[in-house]
């Protein structure tokens, strides 16, 4: 829906990574006023990496982590990258830098890098600035003249600043708070616990036995690397019924057990197991995912995070009571991220420039409740609300906006690229056969747009 235009915004962003920098650009589209908040010293949210772990509770436990990033060293995309990038800034391959279609996290930052100078984003940035308080300056009528109390506080300064905006669009992430297992014995284990939050490099733990927690795509990354030092690896996991891919890994080496999921953990450094089998370990990693969490946001109780459910969200972007003035972008996972982020941008802004209006309060509340039941009727746990995992939400998320559809390729190289993984976990990266689609994708309008001499003048 179309109506009348407002006059422009004063908009606070919290944090500068791929959801933050994609939300300033289209909110200074519309002609808001942007200021984006960011913790750490450059651009990047979760892809800048940060290999000073000391001094972080090895467990994640804090309330307000000083370490933002979950990167390890070797970490690589596990999407291609033809399928990464804004759908007006395509991730090319650059000379003289990491070429691979699946590359490394570094690639990644730098691709951040340049879509902030292509896009002259920097400016509107304030570097090493932690958001302390966020808070309704006053209530007023649903959606309308509702404005928020920003507080923040510059590293390094005991000065805290506070400032009033018109809205505030949180783009934090979802991959640093670490989620932790409740294992009988947890508060009692004597040897070192650690979250895979904190894991940066296999070398503290050659000639250890490690106990990995959590069969994900980082537990299976870290099993990987780590049966190049350790002396053992125990990968415990929900199921025994392993693709294909990590069956062959298994195979492979014989330092890496599978094992069920843990029963109890012993002072003694046993870690007994749910089918009456232990091992004793030197080190357990939890590779067990992340929870959401917005320690500086005051709602009164308008929004709440109730076992990794962010709600209640309207298309998990916006509170119903707070909306449009407070939103969120980011929250979905198992999707392609960059064009969901996009899409979710201009919605945002647009809605508060006037160019669209929102459905009724009750109506939000009733569409949010519909997706509920739906989620439960189809057995997927609370913790699991934000997992969207189809393509088909993200064009219908696509058409609240006007924005394209995903296209065709994108779609076909991201099941590519999940089904070689699932048969060839240690080679998929750099082993494919789906050349007649990446074809099809650089010879698509999305990676012809710019011209080459332009780009790579960055």
């Amino acid at each position: 829906m179309v109506s009348a235009r407002n006059p422009p915004r004063y908009v606070c962003v919290i944090g500068a990574g791929p959801s933050g920098l994609v939300a300033a650009r289209e909110l200074r589209k519309e002609g808001h006023t942007v200021v984006v908040v960011e913790q750490n010293h450059d651009v990047g949210g979760q892809w800048l990496y940060e290999p000073k772990v000391e001094g972080e509770d090895p467990l994640g436990k804090g309330k307000a982590l000083n370490v933002h990033s979950s990167m390890y060293e070797s970490l690589r995309l596990t999407s291609p990258r033809e399928i990464m990038g804004f759908t007006d800034f395509p991730f090319l391959i650059k000379k003289g830098r990491d070429t691979r279609r699946f590359p490394g996290h570094k690639e990644l930052l730098l691709y951040l890098k340049d879509f902030c100078e292509w896009f002259g984003l920097r400016e509107m940035i304030r570097f090493n600035t932690r958001v302390e308080y966020v808070g309704m300056l006053d209530y007023g009528e649903f959606g309308k003249d509702l404005r928020w109390v920003v507080e923040t506080r510059a590293k390094d300064s005991d000065k805290v600043v506070s400032e009033v905006f018109d809205a505030v669009v949180v783009a934090t992430g979802h991959y640093s708070q670490p989620r932790l297992p409740s294992i009988k014995g947890m508060s009692a284990w004597r040897r070192k616990q650690m979250h895979s939050h904190l894991y940066r490099v296999p070398e503290p733990f050659r000639d250890q036995v490690v106990v990995v927690v959590g069969n994900s795509l980082s537990g299976q990354d870290i099993s990987m690397e780590l049966v190049n030092v350790a002396k053992e690896i125990h990968l415990s996991s929900k199921s025994l019924h392993v693709s294909e891919g990590l069956s062959k890994v298994i195979s492979k080496h014989d330092n890496l057990h599978l094992h069920p999921i843990i029963e109890c953990l012993h002072e003694d450094g046993r870690v007994e197991l749910v089918d009456g089998s232990w091992v004793i370990a030197d080190t357990i990693i939890y590779c067990t995912g992340y929870s959401y969490s917005f320690p500086f946001l005051d709602t009164k109780g308008a929004v709440a995070v109730d076992d990794d459910r962010v709600g209640p969200l309207y298309e998990h972007t916006f509170p119903p009571n707070l909306a449009p003035s407070l939103s969120f972008i980011g929250i979905p996972r198992k999707i392609i991220g960059f064009p969901f982020f996009e899409s979710q941008a201009k919605w945002i802004a647009q809605l508060l420039s006037g160019k669209r209006t929102l459905p009724s309060k009750d109506e939000m509340m009733k569409s949010i409740q519909e997706f509920y039941k739906a989620r439960e009727a189809a057995s997927i746990p609370k913790h699991n609300t934000h997992d969207i995992a189809e393509f088909e939400y993200c064009d219908k998320y696509a058409d609240f906006v006007g924005f394209p559809h995903l296209e065709e390729w994108r779609k076909e190289l991201c099941i590519s690229a999940l089904v070689n993984s699932d048969v060839n976990l240690e080679t998929y990266r750099d082993c494919y056969d789906d050349e007649d689609l990446l074809q099809v994708a650089n010879e698509s309008p999305h990676f012809t747009q710019l011209e080459p001499e332009a780009f790579c003048s960055l």
